[in-house]
């Protein structure tokens, strides 16, 4: 239903649409109160299954370049002496900039590679942010 009310937004109303539920592989078309079962060996099944996976993966990779954008464009890159791989091993510590900015030195230090010297430099900086 999300798909569509964002196809509604963009004016778009003539494209066919159908949603396919994971767990039962059952179709969904909208105006239609029952899903569409098709038997699980059937060549169509598996040809939006495909479609479907296609998709996933898609979006997948797309969003996981967005990340890697993000950690290259970081606050962290201020830091003189953390490097591609201290930024990587920070962000997957804290799980964002926020959580670190929220961390104490003795936390961030106790990160493999991170010192108690670049932990209180980063906590500074981010202090400043």
């Amino acid at each position: 239903m999300a798909a569509l009310k964002a196809l509604w937004q963009l004016d778009i109303r003539d494209l066919p649409v159908i949603g396919l539920a994971k767990q039962m592989e059952e179709i969904y078309v909208p105006g239609q109160p029952l899903p569409v079962q098709l038997p699980r060996n059937s060549p169509a099944l598996h040809l939006i299954q495909r479609l479907r996976d296609e998709a996933h993966r898609f979006a997948n990779a797309y969003h996981q370049k967005l990340r890697k954008r993000r950690i290259k464009e970081s606050v962290l890159d201020e830091v003189p002496g953390l490097g591609e791989r201290r930024k990587l091993v920070l962000l997957q510590r804290f799980g964002s900039i926020d959580r670190l900015r929220q961390s104490s030195v003795e936390e961030i230090a106790s990160v493999s590679g991170i010192g108690p010297k670049l932990a209180a430099m980063l906590k500074e900086l981010l202090a400043k942010r």
